[in-house]
Order: structure tokens, then sequence, then C-alpha cells
């Protein structure tokens, strides 16, 4: 792939978004949900219809659904999706695909709290079009700070990833950080190809609208309190969650690679507080 696609799939990107929110896409929904396979057994429809396509996209789910789980120990899956990748952030490097790595301190556009991860933990969750798009608290704790990264909309597939330099670092992406009682952990939503926007609950006017958007760092004060598997904010089509767990605690991950997750369910355990944290340098 070239850097020569990048303008075209930014405008597409931005037009779809125009046109999921535009009341006439509610026609594209029947195609839509034919095209993806989109399973709607467990969805909450809304008592008069869909009135977009971008509404469609992010239905909710029936509560019942998604027993979340309430292991202290336990980090749990903020979204539904395929595990496509977890393991050890090694030296500030996260594994992208097989012979692939990318940078913590360009995913997160901030060295010293790529610093704060380093040696941790994570897991990166892909969304495919038919999945459940909201997003989740990953455990009960308070957003200390959020920041915006503009960037590309290059496909989150499995070629791209194999493909395409650093793509998770390059891509739009919004970080929410969370001060739980396990630690440090931050969650990465990465827009891709055709995401119209991706919001948050706790800054409900951020981003709103067709982008492109600025770039922002938010700290909050009072921070607020999220319960685990409360909604945290959604794509608007799209994408990626990676999940990044800070290294005061070692990690279990529960899931295989390529194994579907669902929002709720265990997705990292503690295996212990570490008595001396690794070093912070990379």
């Amino acid at each position: 792939m070239s850097e020569d696609a990048t303008p075209w799939r930014e405008q597409a990107s931005r037009w779809m978004g125009r046109v999921a929110r535009s009341p006439a896409s509610r026609w594209l929904i029947p195609w839509f949900r034919r095209h993806y396979g989109v399973v709607l057994d467990e969805v909450a429809p809304p008592a008069h219809g869909y009135h977009s396509l971008q509404q469609f996209f992010c239905r909710p789910l029936r509560p019942e659904c998604r027993p979340i789980c309430l292991d202290e120990e336990v980090l749990v899956s903020p979204a539904d999706g395929r595990l496509s990748g977890s393991g050890t952030i090694s030296n500030g490097a996260l594994i992208q695909a097989k012979g692939r790595s990318y940078s913590l301190a360009a995913l997160l556009a901030d060295n010293e709290r790529a610093r704060q991860f380093t040696e941790g933990c994570y897991c990166t969750i892909y969304l495919a079009p038919s999945d459940y798009h909201r997003v989740h608290a990953p455990a009960s704790g308070r957003v200390t700070e959020a920041r915006y990264v503009p960037g590309a909309h290059w496909p989150v597939n499995a070629r791209a990833l194999e493909t395409v330099d650093d793509l998770f670092a390059v891509n739009e992406r919004l970080i929410t950080y969370f001060d739980t009682p396990s630690g440090e952990v931050a969650v990465v939503m990465v827009g891709a190809c055709l995401v119209g926007g991706i919001r948050v609950n706790y800054d409900p006017p951020w981003n709103a609208g067709p982008g492109p958007h600025t770039a922002d760092r938010r700290r909050y004060d009072p921070p607020p309190v999220f319960t685990r598997g409360q909604e945290l904010g959604r794509f608007e089509f799209g994408s990626t969650v990676i999940l990044l767990a800070a290294p005061e605690q070692a990690w279990d991950v529960q899931c295989a690679p390529g194994q579907r997750v669902r929002f709720g369910e265990a997705l990292m355990r503690a295996a212990g507080r570490r008595e001396t944290p690794p070093p912070a340098g990379y």
C-alpha cells in the first residue's frame, strides 16, 4: 500500500460519516445487515426504528446479554470482537502482526505515558463491521486524562496489518486513561477506513459532528467515575480497541489470539503485584 492512497481514504471516511448521519441512509440498513451478516438477536431496537445507518451501526444491546465479570482481579474485555494480539509491552513495543511491531510512544503520542506502560500487558481487539461497536470500561476507576490524536484512516484488517507499517500509531485514535485498584489502565480506540467518528460518554461534545478534528489533551478534575462494564464510548463505524495495563501487576491474558471475545468477560487476570516494578526505560 502506498501513502498516495491516504488522502482518498480521508475524504472517503469523512464522506461516509456524513452519509451515515443522514436520515436518507436508513434505506441502506437492510443491505448492510445482509452484506455483513449482522445478527440482531441481542439488540435492543428503538421503539420507532432506526433513523440512520449510523444509529443502526451504534445499536445498543440488551443489558442481560453481556454479564459482567465482577472479579476484582480481572480486567474485562472493553468490546466485542476478535483478539488479534496480546502480550508484554517489551522495550516499548507492541506486536502489530507477525514480524511487525510498533512503538508504544508513537501510539500514545506521549513518551512519558509510554514509559509508565512499558513492560505491562496489552490486548488488541478487532471489531468487524457486523460487531457491536460500543466500548466499555475494563474495570471500575476514574478517568484522569484523555487524548485525541488525528491520523490516517487505513483499514485495520489482516492484510493491512501485514503491509502497513505502524498502522495503529498512524491512524486516528482516542486514548482514555483510568486510575483503577489494579493500577493504571488505558483504552485506545483506533479509527479505520470509513470510520465516521470516535465518541466518549464522559465528554460528549468532544469530536461531535463531521471531522476533521484537532489534536487535544484533556485532564479531568474531578475525574469521571466508571464502574466495570459501564459504557465508555462508541465508534461511528470502525475499528480496533487496544487495552493497556501498567506493569505494577503481572498479568495473564485469558483468551488466545484469534479467539472471539465479548465485552464484560475476563480478558486479563492479575497474577500478583510485582514487588519491584520493571524499569521504565525502553
